[in-house]
């Protein structure tokens, strides 16, 4: 009887404990679901938003968001809809499109390759494409195409980017894109600048995809099931493109600016180490955790130690480009990370090796890119990590009468010559405020005084002066973005 007392005493205790547990985890994710910030705060006057209500201010019908605590999936967590105005919700396993963040995957499958003897890092990838093979120019002379150069974005290769291919649209071979042939709607890609010199290039990855293909003599989809996506029961995951039928059921839409889903749901990408991954956050979270613990030498399901290390080094002391993937910060506040923008899909994948913490975010409209920084804010805040902070600013007392100097018209002008686009930007009052309207995504926005010349907005990291003549006539307003700067002239 005394041994039944203490076993149900402990399977009460334990009951509890579990109770706690799942409460305070309950609790926390509530905290990030309420608590997105934008990039800018004014001091005394915190201002935290919902998910949901960020969702529907961007047009972004779903998100899915996966964490990473002590080198675990902590959670995991699906928001909205596959597809707007449709009824089935985004769960944990449904699939996005990954985009850039299938540079990282696909790199380590090609690392796993110099590992097992049939690539070296430093050779000319020349010696081993068969089927096509970078063309010798003037600027590969002295300095070759390497593996290492394609996979840090500094082989001197073209092309930053692909659109994909809508659904009825003729889809390009390998060689088609490589060499910029119809129907590839991407031009070709060539080394235009010395090999040495980081310059984000998709089109070095593409060239990469040709060289493990040339290497295997297999589908690049099922070189990559192989070597990553199975040994880390990343199951939801695929490189085929387009993809299967049988994949497609839990599947999300992607989503143009206003929100409407894109031509046929969403664009094919045969550059697939570039930009064809198809997966969760969950899936890539397998994938950050085996980096890190591989880093650590507490795990080689594909790379060993030495060359996990030697992917998240900077290849060049004063540059955050490793192997595939973003360095930023040192010790403990080291972090790996990339971006995806696909059409229709935005995501982002963040971690700390030393913490064994992370995130990825994963969302299905084209306004995800804005959406999830106020995500990693909310999870920033929450998890107390060094970056993802917003910037504090000081409102100042100005009188509300200088805000009439700067209402009215100013035109922006953009491109070339022979291409000129002009955007006018409307400046109107709003109370202690002014209101910025004009036909591009991030209007409207309200703008706060720092001083009389001198105004910033929360929504992002933007200060704006309005620039007066000798006789205190506003003549201009210079909107200056992470140090890009314009100049719009006022007109009548």
């Amino acid at each position: 009887m005394k041994k039944f007392v203490i076993f149900t005493a402990l399977s009460l205790s334990l009951l509890v404990c579990s109770g706690i547990q799942k409460e305070s985890l309950d609790v926390k994710i509530q905290r990030v679901e309420n608590g997105l910030i934008s990039p800018v705060i004014i001091k005394g006057q915190p201002e935290k938003m919902s998910l949901s209500d960020r969702m529907d201010h961007y047009n972004v019908p779903g998100v899915s968001i996966a964490i990473i605590n002590d080198y675990k999936i902590e959670w995991a967590k699906g928001y909205g809809l596959k597809e707007a105005k449709g009824t089935e919700p985004v769960t944990p396993s449904t699939r996005f499109q990954a985009a850039s963040i299938s540079k990282p995957v696909a790199a380590t499958a090609s690392l796993h390759f110099v590992e097992s003897g049939l690539l070296d890092l430093d050779e000319n990838v020349n010696d081993k494409l068969v089927s096509w093979k970078v063309p010798e120019n003037k600027y590969t002379k002295d300095k070759k195409v390497t593996l290492r150069r394609l996979l840090s974005h500094s082989a001197g290769l073209t092309v930053h980017g692909f659109g994909g291919y809508a659904r009825g649209k003729d889809v390009p071979s390998l060689q088609q894109i490589l060499d910029g042939e119809k129907p590839a709607n991407s031009k070709p890609i060539r080394v235009d600048i010395v090999p040495g010199r980081v310059r984000y290039s998709g089109g070095g990855y593409t060239v990469m995809q040709q060289l493990l293909i040339d290497i295997q003599n297999k589908p690049f989809p099922e070189i990559m099931y192989e070597m990553v996506l199975s040994p880390l029961g990343m199951k939801d995951s695929t490189y085929e493109q387009p993809l299967p039928e049988s994949l497609r059921g839990d599947t999300a839409t992607g989503h143009s600016n206003k929100g409407g889903p894109i031509r046929g749901k969403w664009h094919t990408y045969p550059e697939m180490a570039a930009a064809g991954l198809w997966t969760t956050p969950s899936d890539l979270c397998r994938f950050v955790i085996e980096l890190m613990l591989s880093r650590a030498g507490k795990s080689n399901k594909v790379l060993s130690q030495n060359m996990t290390n030697q992917m998240l080094t900077p290849i060049q002391s004063h540059d955050s480009a490793g192997l595939g993937i973003v360095l930023m910060g040192d010790k403990k506040d080291f972090s790996f990370s990339h971006g995806g923008s696909n059409a229709g899909f935005k995501c982002y994948l963040f971690a700390y090796p030393e913490k064994g913490e992370g995130a990825v975010i994963m969302t299905n409209g084209n306004r995800g890119s804005s959406l999830n920084p106020e995500i990693f804010r909310s999870l920033a805040a929450e998890y107390g990590w060094s970056d993802f902070r917003p910037k504090e600013k000081i409102l100042a007392e100005v009188d509300p009468k200088v805000f009439d100097w700067y209402v009215g018209k100013y035109q922006f002008e953009k491109g070339t010559l022979s291409d000129q686009m002009m955007i006018v930007v409307t400046v109107t009052k709003k109370g202690k405020s002014l209101l910025l309207r004009a036909p591009i995504p991030e209007m409207p926005m309200e703008i706060y005084p720092e001083s009389e010349t001198e105004f910033f907005a929360t929504t992002m990291d933007i200060q704006i002066t309005f620039v007066m003549d000798k006789e205190g006539k506003v003549t201009e307003m210079v909107p200056n973005v992470r140090g890009q700067i314009e100049k719009g002239k006022k007109i009548k």
